[in-house]
């Protein structure tokens, strides 16, 4: 069985493409190109992970990512976003990308963030792994799934780390840098709103009073 894993390049770009897909191959990825939003689309079920460009003729990556999340599709997704637009990295989380690098993106912190993408996103068959029952909400680390009164809830990979650091935590306030850290694999660097924007999404599909904001300390889950 290959377990090589598969990564789409969207990116209009093909130069680029090109020399990410050279790197990332010979860092045991499997990798295949597009060069448009539409062919983003049809590929996006057929792979591991997806690294997507905003910029991209035609169909943008929003308009890519959009599609895809409504259609169910749960392929993990790190987004490009041009240097310095912070609105572009934020508006890609509120439609559920799952991490985002500026361009021109160094390939070896890429490579990285998908390796962290990936581990996230794969199940554990851990025994220790129990449910956690957080009021009307069940968390299952093993299955890596989340259920809403008793309805499964599509969660992103890092909407469910963020989601399980909080849980995890026993109903404590968790500060931001720690839930970056945790949840995020990383430190939590000024101006960045990769946490709220994942809390944000997670009070749209949880319920607004599911998590708390404790001002000057951080977020509670509410039990």
């Amino acid at each position: 069985m290959d377990n090589t894993p598969k990564i789409l390049l969207a990116d209009d770009d093909t130069e680029f493409t090109a020399l990410l897909d050279e790197y990332l191959v010979g860092q045991g990825f499997a990798v295949s190109a597009v060069h448009d939003g539409h062919s983003a689309i049809d590929k996006a079920g057929d792979f591991d992970a997806m690294v997507l460009d905003v910029m991209m003729p035609g169909l943008d990556g929003f308009d890519v990512l959009r599609t895809i999340r409504s259609q169910g599709v749960p392929t993990p997704v790190l987004m490009l976003t041009a240097r310095g637009e912070d609105i572009d990295r934020i508006v890609g989380l509120e439609l559920g990308a799952d991490d985002y690098l500026p361009k021109p993106a160094n390939p070896r912190e890429l490579a990285a963030r998908l390796r962290a993408i990936l581990r996230r996103a794969t199940p554990t068959s851990e025994g220790a792994a129990k449910p956690i029952v957080v009021g009307n909400v069940v968390i299952d680390p093993a299955r890596r799934s989340t259920q809403v009164d008793g309805q499964a809830m599509e969660l992103t990979g890092l909407e469910f780390e963020v989601l399980l650091a909080l849980a995890g935590n026993g109903g404590s306030v968790v500060d931001k840098d720690a839930l970056s850290r945790e949840a995020l694999g990383r430190r939590l660097l000024p101006h960045d709103r990769s946490i709220d924007m994942h809390i944000s999404n997670l009070r749209a599909k949880l319920g607004r009073d599911a998590i708390k904001t404790v001002r000057g300390r951080g977020y509670q889950l509410v039990r």
